[in-house]
């Protein structure tokens, strides 16, 4: 997983002022490249480091390397960081570790490992944030890359190390503040948007007029099929986090019976005069009850959120594009019908 020890800058713990972040055309392709070429060759998550500096209050990106893959057990990872950042500084580039990169399929990016990593990150060098690159619903003509950063809140629960439901009601932290999502600005040289703008005159106009084009159909559905998939996950923890409520009821009615049991005994035995029973440790007779962790649940809600947001986003139009294929595929088939 990411690691920020390849950093080599320590910056105050002060909150900083990060407006938006500005990447490199270099850098956005190098990523989607990467990117790309691991959802298509072995299907695994495509992570590097993102370089840079940070100017004022925008974090600018000018560049990025993959890390090496987690089969390769001969290469070290952070010596790999420190390597191409030595490098990278020898020719005059932007050498500064200023956050990571990751892709996600369809919005599944939250993760605990994402959280850990960032935590890390974000605890080391200050300004970092983590890019988030969607590898299938950029290859359907929706280009997504998004920086997030963690909040405050979700900074303070890592370094208590607290994920009960008191600790996460104290911090006042829930799914929808674990990340805070940064702007991010795409700069290109005046080159590449002359060569840009070129390219956008060269296509026909019957290839840029698609209106009608149902591509956004195959990510609705898999947003949709993920969606039922963690909906079902967070019924599971509801219902182990109910089983663990209903143990406490039971153990404190037990704990209740047994000293109204031993109340009344002292009160026997001293009508008898005897002394009464010794006091025993009620922790020792009734063990407490272990209480669920609450991080997976959050994480799953916060995934739930994410596939929400996406689906409301496309039914709109790929919604009202399915009924007018339909109604179109209707007609035609009444008229080719004998």
């Amino acid at each position: 997983m990411a690691s920020a020890r390849g950093s080599s800058r320590r910056v105050p713990d002060n909150e900083s002022s990060i407006a938006y972040v500005q990447m490199d055309g270099l850098a956005v392709m190098k990523m989607i490249k990467h990117s790309h070429e691991e959802s298509t060759g072995n299907m695994e998550v495509a992570q590097g480091a993102l370089l840079g500096l940070v100017v004022e209050n925008c974090l600018e990106i000018t560049n990025c390397f993959p890390f090496p893959k987690h089969n390769d057990e001969s290469m070290d990872e952070e010596e790999y960081q420190l390597a191409m950042m030595r490098r990278l500084r020898r020719v005059n580039v932007d050498h500064f570790h200023v956050g990571w990169y990751q892709s996600a399929d369809v919005g599944n990016f939250l993760s605990l490992p994402l959280l850990e990593s960032q935590y890390h990150y974000q605890t080391s060098i200050e300004e970092s944030v983590v890019v988030i690159y969607d590898t299938q619903k950029s290859a359907r003509g929706f280009l997504t890359v998004k920086a997030y950063r963690l909040t405050p809140q979700a900074i303070q629960m890592y370094k208590d190390n607290e994920f009960t439901p008191e600790a996460l009601r104290n911090l006042k932290i829930g799914y929808e503040s674990l990340f805070l999502e940064v702007p991010i600005v795409i700069k290109n040289s005046h080159l590449t948007n002359i060569m840009l703008s070129e390219l956008a005159d060269m296509i026909p106009e019957e290839e840029g007029t698609k209106f009608l084009d149902l591509g956004t159909a195959s990510v609705l559905e898999g947003q949709l099929r993920c969606l039922m998939d963690r909906v079902d996950e967070l019924n599971q923890e509801a219902i182990k986090f109910n089983r663990y409520q209903q143990q406490v009821i039971r153990q404190q009615q037990d704990k209740h019976r047994f000293l109204q049991k031993r109340s009344q005994e002292n009160a026997a035995r001293q009508a008898k005069d005897e002394p009464p029973l010794p006091e025993e440790d009620l922790n020792k007779l009734f063990r407490p009850i272990p209480v669920p962790q609450r991080l997976n649940p959050m994480i799953v809600s916060g995934q739930i959120n994410t596939y929400s947001q996406h689906i409301s986003q496309f039914c709109s139009q790929s919604l009202a594009k399915l009924y007018i294929t339909q109604a179109l595929q209707n007609a035609k088939e009444g008229k080719s019908a004998p």
